[in-house]
């Protein structure tokens, strides 16, 4: 019986590896085994990254939001309780962004706060 080598198949599946590893240097673009451990170690990082973006996303909020908060005499711990306190139903992100663009919106929250505080 003779030996099968896969043909088109495996050609496809090559081509699409080689294809991936478009623009990495020397052999890890030409060679296919090499190419094919670092599209799966490219690939491996990208997934991990993904999750770890949002996580470092907010934390960045959280700073502004803080930096923001103790500018009125507030801590973020406090102002982000008074504001589930007072039915104030924004998320870091938001909060952030108003921090950075509109101080004067961010103000009033901070009084929202402050008044729920008491």
């Amino acid at each position: 019986m003779p030996r099968a080598k896969g043909g088109a198949k495996t050609r496809r599946r090559r081509k699409k590896i080689l294809k991936q590893a478009k623009g990495y240097v020397g052999g890890r673009r030409k060679l296919y085994r090499t190419a094919a451990e670092t599209v799966l170690r490219a690939g491996a990082f990208a997934y991990r990254h993904r999750k770890q973006k949002k996580r470092t996303a907010r934390a960045l909020w959280i700073v502004r939001i803080n930096a923001a908060c103790r500018e009125a005499g507030l801590s973020y711990s406090r102002f982000m309780a008074a504001l589930k306190k007072a039915g104030v139903l924004l998320d870091r992100k938001v909060l952030a962004e108003l921090a950075v663009s509109d101080p004067g919106a961010f103000a009033k929250l901070t009084e929202t706060a402050k008044a729920q505080a008491r």
